[in-house]
């Protein structure tokens, strides 16, 4: 599970918060799409949760561990994917995905088990023997995501976690995501893609200038507006 608590943010230099009170939370089993407009918060609060800023005010758990006490064992809980792709590019991919296993205690077995089934099923297998330089964007982050999966984890956060990846790959990524969340793990990521977030979110959550203004079930979000897509429910709450 994942909890915001009254989770506030401003930025040295700036008058208002990058993010305002913000509270969440996110149950096992569902799919949470985190929503707004460039500038809006997403990328700062997800980088709270992770635990690469620290919050002004408030308090996030991650399957109960504070993520500012406790960030070790919150860490352990949660697999991480960044907008934008970073990894050792002098390694190989083979050698990157053991790193990552390393880190987090996975036995040989899964991880070779969990390797082969991930990287054929992401159609990144042909490409973990070469050097991680020579990868294109959308590869890396076939790399990234298949590091952040291997210990399954009880929680995975992405941040805009489609870019880059071709249709095929991005398919497979929701998908996968969709069924990640049925093995009874919960999964937060933000997206503009508001169509991808309609078809599987089970949750949404709408942010502007750093304040949740509305948040709940996608069916009766667009019932109690009337709409029929999220693209007008977001036009709608954002006037």
């Amino acid at each position: 599970m994942l909890i915001v608590n009254n989770v506030s943010k401003r930025y040295k230099g700036s008058d208002k918060n990058a993010v305002d009170c913000l509270n969440l939370k996110v149950e096992p089993g569902e799919v949470f799409g985190f929503i707004g407009p460039n500038g809006a918060g997403k990328t700062t609060t997800i980088k709270m949760i992770v635990g690469l800023l620290k919050s002004d005010s408030g308090t996030i758990h991650i399957n109960g561990y504070d993520i500012t006490k406790e960030p070790r064992k919150a860490k352990a809980n949660f697999g991480y994917i960044p907008d934008n792709a970073e990894v050792y590019e002098r390694l190989k991919g083979i050698e990157y995905l053991n790193l990552v296993a390393d880190f987090y205690g996975v036995d040989k077995k899964t991880r070779v088990d969990k390797i082969i089934e991930l990287s054929e099923r992401f159609e990144l297998k042909d490409y973990l023997n070469s050097t991680i330089k020579c990868y294109s964007r959308g590869t890396k982050q076939k790399l990234v995501i298949l590091g952040a999966v291997l210990h399954e984890p009880g929680i995975l956060i992405m941040d805009e976690p489609l870019v880059g990846l071709d249709p095929n790959a991005a398919k497979v990524l929701k998908d996968f995501i969709v069924e990640y969340s049925k093995s009874g793990k919960c999964v937060f990521f933000s997206t503009h893609i508001l169509e991808v977030a309609q078809k599987i979110c089970s949750r949404i959550g709408i942010i502007n200038k750093g304040k949740l203004i509305i948040e709940g079930g996608v069916k009766e979000l667009l019932e109690n507006k009337n709409s029929i897509e999220l693209e007008d429910l977001f036009i709608q709450v954002m006037k």
